[in-house]
């Protein structure tokens, strides 16, 4: 099957063809079609594949995400005062053949952009007072300590659940500090786990210019530790947890594991809109949340440049330590189970659902669901706007740690 192009503003050729991959897309992701039941449902109301409106921007080229109907109304009302763009319209600007310093720069402004929300992020922020914190300092292969910080709460029971929390980002910017994640970490804890950060090394931003395997590297090396740790620690069950980029070391650092031996330090993995397939010239077509939402956060530039200073030389397009989505059977086979969290509007929405699918058919226990309505992962990045879906993630996240409880 011909991979879809990397042209943003090409839209297939026909609306007949789009809707036969949409059908076998959204049922891969797990969406329902109510207007499509049943084939003969269908056939029977005299309908054709012109009637069918398809979601997004394979329905209208044209439209944006504040305008999309499927958007939380919440969403829609706290951006309606926003700009024409976003604050990501004052970012420099990159193309699909941008080179690597040009994509660094672009991180560094991203990076910039974002810490402009810390402040009132710490005006929202909880007091916590029930939670502990302390540090940790690991070694680390780059010749370096990796910062671990950990979150527990002050009375705790002689063991816990444990997450270590891998901070999004697109393995390229931000850090552990943030007040998101912060924020992250102690929501969970509060709810009677300790949850480990790790200050990983970023590709680039403020941490410097780590290009993979770095990143992962660290990232494992905090898991072993924990693993080591568990008696002094108090630790019942050891769960990988991130977002975005984050999500993309919580799969990769299992897949090392299993890849060189150590998976059994691991009893599980929890992924929120993990970004594990990099974009070089293309992307599967079943892949339809890449057309369907091209441009609501994401876009095909903006995709490119942080594959571009994750790997540099473009040397891992289909490393599966680097992109997970290209793991093989016999990559995944003998894998933790994983819970796979998906948000409707967001542009790599479909990857997750798809490699949540490849787990099951290596045997590997996987849930996939996606959030209607939803942008990517708000539950960290606005969780007082949707605290619905913010309490029902870290339960969620909570369950299956306490599940895994050796």
């Amino acid at each position: 099957m011909k991979d879809i192009a990397r042209q943003p503003g090409q839209h297939p050729p026909s609306r007949r063809r789009l809707l036969g991959n949409a059908l076998r897309g959204f049922a891969g992701a797990g969406a329902a079609l109510p207007l499509l039941r049943s084939r003969p449902a269908f056939a029977e109301s005299g309908a054709t594949a012109d009637d069918v409106l398809l979601p997004g921007r394979l329905g209208n080229p044209d439209l944006t995400m504040i305008k999309d109907p499927r958007l939380d109304p919440r969403v829609r009302r706290a951006l309606a005062g926003a700009p024409p763009g976003g604050p990501g319209a004052a970012l420099p600007r990159v193309t699909l053949d941008s080179s690597y310093e040009q994509c660094l720069n672009w991180v560094s402004a991203m990076e910039r952009m974002l810490m402009t929300q810390d402040a009132p992020a710490l005006e929202a922020m909880p007091a916590f007072d029930d939670v502990a914190e302390q540090e940790e300092a690991i070694p680390g292969d780059g010749g370096a300590d990796i910062a671990l910080y950990l979150d527990m709460p002050k009375e705790r029971a002689a063991k816990l659940p444990c997450v270590v929390h891998i901070h999004g980002g697109g393995m390229a910017f931000t850090t552990a500090t943030r007040p998101a994640a912060v924020r992250w970490r102690k929501t969970l804890a509060r709810q009677g786990m300790l949850v480990v950060g790790v200050e990983f090394r970023n590709a680039g931003g403020v941490l410097g210019n780590h290009p993979f395997p770095g990143g992962l590297n660290d990232c494992a090396r905090a898991v072993q530790w924990v693993h080591a740790n568990r008696d002094s620690l108090g630790v019942s069950s050891l769960v990988v947890a991130g977002e975005s980029g984050g999500g993309n070391l919580a799969v990769a650092t299992a897949v090392k594991a299993n890849l060189e031996g150590w998976v059994d330090a691991i009893d599980g993995v929890f992924a929120m809109a993990p970004m594990i397939l990099g974009f070089y010239t293309s992307v599967a077509p079943e892949l339809l949340s890449w057309r369907e939402n091209q441009g609501y956060q994401g876009t095909y530039e903006m995709m490119r440049a942080m594959t571009k200073v994750y790997d540099p030389r473009d040397g891992h397009e289909t490393n599966p330590m680097t992109w997970p989505f290209h793991a093989g059977e016999s990559d995944l086979k003998g894998m933790p189970p994983h819970i796979i969290t998906n948000y409707e509007l967001d542009l790599i929405r479909d990857d997750g659902a798809v490699f949540a699918r490849k787990l099951l058919e290596a045997g590997v226990p996987a849930v996939s669901r996606t959030i209607d309505g939803a942008v990517h992962v708000p539950e960290i990045a606005m969780p007082d706007l949707v605290p619905d879906l913010a309490r029902d993630t870290v339960q969620s996240l909570v369950g299956f740690a306490n599940s895994l409880r050796a």
